[in-house]
């Protein structure tokens, strides 16, 4: 049985998965393992927060934005405290 992972642990992954040229939902969704509505969900959160930009084109992209990448720093930083 996977452990359950916390809500650090999911903006952290999504944070990550988003960084460089950015992923579509659907690359989210695999490479996160978890459902669409989660990732609508994360998704939106992070959008309001200013942590992740939509970026439009042939497919629409999301790309972890500078103030995201401070809070994966951070959120990493506290990751490696806890473990």
């Amino acid at each position: 049985m996977p452990s359950r992972r916390s809500k650090d642990q999911l903006v952290r992954i999504i944070l990550t998965i988003c960084q460089g040229d950015g992923a579509t939902k659907t690359r989210i969704i695999y490479d996160a393992g978890l459902n669409f509505n989660t990732v609508k969900s994360y998704l939106g959160l992070l959008i309001g927060k200013g942590l992740i930009e939509v970026v439009q084109g042939d497919l629409i992209r999301y790309k972890t934005t500078p103030k995201g990448e401070k809070a994966l720093r951070c959120l990493k930083e506290l990751e490696a405290i806890y473990s």
